[in-house]
């Protein structure tokens, strides 16, 4: 049986870079979407070093047309279809992000990565996920996204107030919600948050590991035909909005 397809974005390091791990154990081929061809080669070959040989280097810089252009190009030469796709791209911007105080660069920068990037890789990848059997894409968020938790003063995030960075997730996960409805006849489109995990992103201050903050992202890459589509998960189960 051939081996199902996925892209990984942002996935030289981190998250992005142990997701590729688990699938590629779980037997997917991987292609590794990183924007700096040195550090893309150097997690491909740490992962050929581990005995996961199925896992090629595709060059893709989310903020740019051209290059999400050329990385389609370049992968519709390699493949008929792909079968999953993860936008796990993203960054937290300049901290702190009162709500007061905020520079527009700093709201400008976020959202072009973790929202309209999203929405240009999704544009130009869908056709060829388009005869994929049981295509899937995982937009991966955050819970400091969710308006429920920001409103409860007992989350143990409460205190954690961003004006760019959880508001650009908030907005992801409003346009996953908009793409799984467009595209619910065939697709599985949903969101995930890996959770406070112990990255570079997040200067390691991390809880949980990044094996942890993976898991739920993999586990959502792999639904079936009757997975679920349209919502937004964490590895406790559903977030709420």
């Amino acid at each position: 049986m051939e081996k199902q397809t996925v892209l990984i974005t942002g996935a030289n390091k981190g998250i992005g870079l142990e997701t590729a791990r688990q699938l590629a154990h779980a037997g997917y081929h991987i292609y590794l979407g990183c924007r700096d061809k040195e550090r893309g080669d150097k997690a491909v070959s740490l992962l050929h070093s581990e005995g996961l040989k199925d896992v090629e280097l595709v060059l893709i810089d989310v903020t740019s047309e051209q290059s999400v252009q050329q990385a389609y190009d370049e992968l519709a030469k390699r493949i008929d279809y792909l079968d999953v796709l993860i936008n796990n791209a993203g960054i937290p911007g300049d901290f702190p992000q009162p709500a007061t105080n905020t520079p527009d660069k700093t709201f400008k920068d976020v959202f072009e990565v973790n929202v309209f990037s999203v929405a240009r890789v999704v544009r130009i990848f869908v056709p060829l996920m388009q005869n994929a059997p049981n295509p899937r894409i995982v937009n991966v968020t955050s819970d400091l996204g969710s308006l429920t938790l920001h409103s409860d003063p007992t989350w143990r995030h409460y205190d954690v107030k961003t004006a760019a960075y959880g508001p650009s997730k908030s907005a992801l996960n409003n346009y996953t919600i908009a793409l799984a409805y467009e595209l619910k006849d065939k697709f599985k489109v949903n969101m995930v948050n890996p959770g406070y995990t112990k990255t570079e992103f997040n200067n390691n201050q991390g809880y949980k590991t990044v094996e942890e903050g993976a898991a739920p992202i993999v586990e959502n890459a792999m639904i079936d035909k009757d997975g679920p589509t349209g919502k937004y998960f964490s590895d406790y189960g559903i977030t709420p909005w």
